[in-house]
C-alpha cells in the first residue's frame, strides 16, 4: 500500500512541477516584454530631463531603471533555472534528497519565490518544493545561511538596496549617449561623491560658541564669590570684638588699636567690583582685563590684611 501510496505521490509531484514550471517560463517571458518598453520609456524621460538641465529629477529616476534592469536580469536567470528543473523532474521525482546539480537552481527559486510577486507560479513551486524536502530545507534557503546554494547573481539582483552613486552616474552616462544629449556630468559627480553630515551629532560651530560665551561668565563669578567670601569671613569678627572693652597688656600696649572705625573701610574697600554686562560686551579688551584683575588683586589684599589683624585681637581677648 505505501509503494502505490510513493508511485502516486510521485506522478503528482511531477505533474504540478511541470505544470508550474511551464507556467513560470511563459508568464517570465511575457513580464520581460512588458519590462522592456517600460525601460525604453523611462530611459527616453531621463534623456529629457537631462537635456532640459533638470537634474535631480533624473537622479531619482535612474534609481527605477536600474531597479527594473535588475529584475529582468534576475528573471532571465530564472527563466534558464526552470527549464533547467523542467528537463530534470524525472530525476527529482526519483531521489527523496535534492540532487546536488539541482540545488542552486532549487535554491534560487525558493530564494526568489516571495520577492518575485509578478510571477505566482514561483510560490506554488516553492510550496511544493516544501512539501518534497521539508520546510528546515526551505527555511536555511530563506535565511540565506551557509551553503545554502542560492545563485549570487540572484540575491544582488533582488537585493533592495540603493544602487551607488557610480552604478547611477554610469546608466546616466549611457543613457545621455544613446539618446545623443551633450550633458555635462560635473555637477552630478559631485552631488554624488558629495559626504552627507551627520546632524545627528549637533553642529560643532554651535559647540564652540556656546564654549566661548561661558567662559568669561565663569570668570566673573569667580571674581564675584571671592569677594563674597571674603567679605563674610570678616564680618562675623566684628560681631564678636569689642576693642573698647579690652585690657591689653604692656607687653602690647605699643601695637596699634585697630577699632570698627578702622576696619569697616577695608571691608568696604574689599566689595566687589561692578559686574560686567556681558550681553553688550561678549569679549573685553586685554587692558580693562588687566585693570579689573590688579583692583580685584589689591582688594584682596586689604582683605587679608583687615582679617590678619581681627585675628590678632581675637587672640589677644582670648
Amino acid at each position: 500500500m505505501s509503494l502505490l501510496n510513493q508511485l502516486f505521490n510521485r506522478g503528482v509531484f511531477g505533474g504540478k512541477c511541470k505544470t508550474s514550471l511551464n507556467l513560470a517560463i511563459s508568464r517570465i517571458k511575457l513580464l520581460q516584454n512588458k519590462r522592456d518598453l517600460q525601460q525604453k520609456h523611462m530611459r527616453k524621460e531621463i534623456a529629457q530631463f537631462l537635456q532640459a538641465g533638470q537634474e535631480p529629477i533624473a537622479r531619482i529616476r535612474v534609481e527605477h531603471v536600474i531597479r527594473e534592469q535588475n529584475i529582468w536580469a534576475a528573471y532571465e536567470i530564472l527563466e534558464l533555472f526552470c527549464e533547467f528543473i523542467l528537463a530534470r523532474v524525472p530525476i527529482i521525482e526519483s531521489q527523496r534528497e535534492c540532487p546536488t546539480e539541482l540545488r542552486e537552481a532549487i535554491a534560487s527559486i525558493i530564494f526568489a519565490a516571495p520577492r518575485c510577486s509578478d510571477v505566482p507560479d514561483l510560490l506554488q513551486l516553492k510550496n511544493l518544493f516544501n512539501a518534497k524536502y521539508g520546510k528546515e530545507f526551505v527555511s536555511a534557503i530563506s535565511e540565506l545561511r551557509p551553503d545554502s546554494g542560492v545563485n549570487r547573481t540572484i540575491i544582488e539582483k533582488l537585493s533592495v538596496h540603493a544602487p551607488s552613486g557610480d552604478v547611477r552616474l554610469k546608466v546616466l552616462k549611457e543613457i545621455a549617449r544613446e539618446f545623443n544629449v551633450d550633458w555635462d556630468s560635473s555637477n552630478t559627480e559631485a552631488e554624488f561623491s558629495k559626504s552627507h553630515e551627520d546632524l545627528l551629532g549637533g553642529s560643532k560651530q554651535i559647540s564652540a560658541a556656546t564654549g566661548d560665551s561661558i567662559v568669561p561668565a565663569k570668570h566673573g563669578s569667580f571674581k564675584s564669590t571671592t569677594s563674597i567670601e571674603a567679605s563674610q569671613s570678616i564680618t562675623p569678627t566684628h560681631g564678636k570684638q569689642e576693642p573698647q572693652h579690652l585690657q591689653v597688656p604692656k607687653s602690647l600696649s605699643k601695637m596699634p588699636s585697630f577699632g570698627t572705625n578702622e576696619i569697616q573701610p577695608s571691608i568696604r574697600d574689599d566689595d566687589a567690583p561692578p559686574a560686567i554686562d556681558f550681553k553688550h560686551e561678549t569679549r573685553p579688551r586685554s587692558s580693562d582685563v588687566l585693570e579689573r584683575a590688579r583692583a580685584a588683586i589689591a582688594s584682596a589684599e586689604r582683605a587679608s590684611a583687615a582679617a590678619r589683624a581681627a585675628a590678632e585681637l581675637a587672640n589677644v581677648q582670648f
